[in-house]
């Protein structure tokens, strides 16, 4: 609705259009005329009024023509219509209600039957309009609630395949190294080669090999899981990134792919915590007759690190002497001993009990290297 309401007067006689146009200002109607039936169509087109006053006989185009061709506009259709006629024929009347007309009137006006019908058709065109209104908001409100929701699958969608990704990474890259990729969104950075320093812990079981080779499969998986389980918490615990398994052995590095200024406090801290961990798992094999003893080997230094593999698969991985060193201190340890390189006890010495062992040959070097056993870890003081 206009304000104030806005009223076309179609009538091809101007005594009759000034009559309705002085009365209807007079009640504070914006009024419109028009002098024939296509005049009064191009200005209902261009001024959308709120109501129209359509005489019935005209030349050029009568109302009742007026009349059809307004109700099939969708844009003008919600238009009421009062027919104006000169006479009482019923047929005119009839049949142009018929064509869409909503109310009529017979001339000569009678001035409070004018205004009656006029405002109960702006009343009519008032609440269209409301109605048409809240459908319209309905209308958008459901659009929106659909794009929320095309928005919301999408997000889950998205999510979903960012869970699928995380877990295909979880797979095959250290969970460290998973986590941070998805959290900056650049892995291939990430996983590009670089030199770092980093703290090295490989241990393994010993006695595995012969067991592996008598025992049924399910006992080698049960022990292999029970094993694993227990470390994994110490990892975890520890923050230590797992490089790979390999066999009963288990490749753990500080350092990378998240720095930290402590990484063979660390290292040698979780080395203790797992041989705790695993006496209890040893007593429990020991019962079931497997004679399995379990060993630790750390060493610190650079190491080249990042992804190796191909497009299929692939593996974050430590390369360098420090990686070698590690393992060949493990295969020296004995059961339940933690062999540590110089550089190790040189970064722990006040935070543990340790006992030199001497000049090691070890596989894989020109010299002896010495090396540590670490009988106990006593922590900063708290």
């Amino acid at each position: 609705m206009h304000d104030p309401p806005r009223i076309l007067a179609v009538d091809d006689t101007p005594e009759n259009l000034e009559i309705l146009r002085m009365r209807l200002e007079a009640n504070g109607y914006e009024v419109a005329t028009a002098a024939d039936g296509e005049e009064g169509l191009a200005k209902a087109r261009e001024l959308t009024p709120d109501l129209i006053l359509l005489d019935i006989m005209m030349p050029k185009l009568d109302g009742i023509s007026v009349v059809r061709m307004l109700k099939q506009d969708t844009s003008l259709l919600a238009i009421p219509v009062i027919l104006v006629t000169a006479k009482a024929d019923t047929r005119d009347v009839v049949e142009g209600l018929d064509a869409g007309g909503d109310d009529y009137l017979t001339k000569p006006f009678e001035h409070q039957a004018l205004l009656a019908r006029v405002r109960s058709m702006l009343r009519q065109k008032a609440l269209h309009d409301t109605v048409a209104k809240q459908a319209k908001c309905l209308e958008d409100q459901a659009a929106q609630l659909s794009d929320w929701n095309r928005s919301l699958e999408q997000t889950v969608a998205d999510q979903v395949t960012e869970l699928e990704r995380m877990a295909r990474l979880r797979r095959f890259l250290p969970v460290q190294v998973a986590d941070l990729i998805v959290a900056t969104g650049n892995g291939d950075a990430l996983l590009q080669s670089h030199r770092r320093e980093v703290t090295v812990v490989f241990c393994d079981l010993r006695g595995f090999t012969a067991f592996a080779e008598t025992a049924e499969p399910e006992e080698v998986m049960t022990v292999l899981a029970e094993y694993h389980s227990c470390l994994g918490q110490q990892i975890v615990r520890h923050e230590g990134t797992l490089e790979r398994f390999v066999g009963d052995g288990i490749v753990v590095v500080f350092n990378d792919p998240l720095p930290c200024a402590d990484h063979t406090e660390r290292a040698v801290s979780m080395a203790a915590a797992m041989r705790d961990a695993i006496d209890e798992h040893s007593e429990q094999w020991r019962k079931r007759d497997y004679l399995l003893g379990f060993g630790i080997g750390v060493a610190r230094g650079h190491a080249t690190i990042g992804r190796i593999g191909f497009d299929q698969r692939s593996d974050y991985a430590v390369i360098g002497t420090v990686s070698n060193h590690a393992a060949r201190l493990c295969e020296e340890a004995k059961s339940r001993q933690i062999l540590v390189s110089q550089r190790v006890v040189g970064a722990v010495e006040s935070l543990v009990e340790s006992v030199p062992v001497g000049e090691l040959t070890l596989k894989g070097f020109r010299r002896p290297m010495p090396a540590y056993e670490i009988l106990r870890w006593i922590g900063r003081p708290s």
